[in-house]
């Protein structure tokens, strides 16, 4: 596997900011097994005073923004806390949906064996607000904005209205397959068992609006990574 390199991960940098397209199935934070690459490792190996502003799961790509100092940390934490950061994520459901500005507005909670759940009373609050964006036979490109930041927040308001990410099988997701979309569709010729289209669930942070501490903006959107750019095109050549 070819070696991650932090600086080619950088969509924007300035004197207060970094922000990268994180790539999927990497950790924010190292993890508890001390195993595997972390962005929090590799920014501080680029710039020691480097402090990750959010997370995103590990399975996430997309936009993930870190202080190149405490003072910018501390702007950006209390933008975070007044709800003045725009957030916007594409994911990949199962099934057709038609959202138009759908608000979601349930508490989230913490369930069982690293679940999260719609918890009325001890959730915090959770809202997110939902748009359908592209529809395919049996999938829709859904737009996701969370105006809190709660864990699993899209992934358990999507589950509600009962449209799953792609290969969410933590929240019963179903693995995408391309015999389902391929009408003559032959495994491999050293294939036993079929592999998912895309080996993660399907949610990316797409774009990312927020104040900097100089008064400028900073409005930047990450690109596809190859795994959810190539479940997009098999979509549009097998599912339109």
């Amino acid at each position: 596997m070819k070696k991650i390199l932090f600086k080619d991960l950088i969509i924007l940098e300035n004197d207060n900011v970094i922000v990268i397209n994180k790539p999927p199935n990497v950790s924010s934070l190292d993890e508890r097994s001390g195993e595997g690459e972390s962005i929090i490792r590799m920014a501080k190996a680029y710039l020691p005073d480097a402090q990750l502003c959010h997370r995103l799961d590990k399975e996430t790509s997309g936009c993930l923004l870190i202080a190149k100092n405490e003072a910018t940390y501390r702007h950006i934490s209390i933008e975070f806390e007044h709800r003045r950061v725009l957030k916007t994520y594409h994911a990949i459901v199962d099934g057709l949906h038609e959202f138009n500005h759908l608000e979601v507005d349930l508490p989230i909670g913490e369930g069982q064996k690293g679940l999260m759940k719609i918890d009325f009373g001890t959730g915090k609050e959770a809202v997110t607000y939902f748009n359908s964006i592209r529809y395919f036979k049996h999938y829709t490109l859904v737009e996701c904005k969370p105006i809190t930041g709660r864990t699993h927040q899209i992934r358990v308001h999507l589950a509600t209205q009962r449209a799953i990410i792609a290969n969410d099988l933590l929240y019963g997701g179903k693995r995408p397959l391309l015999s389902r979309l391929k009408k003559r569709y032959n495994l491999g010729k050293f294939e036993e068992e079929e592999q998912s289209i895309i080996r993660r669930f399907a949610l990316h942070a797409f774009a990312l609006k927020i104040n900097n501490i100089d008064g400028t903006l900073i409005d930047v959107s990450a690109e596809y990574p190859k795994d959810f750019g190539v479940f997009v095109k098999l979509l549009e050549k097998h599912d339109a």
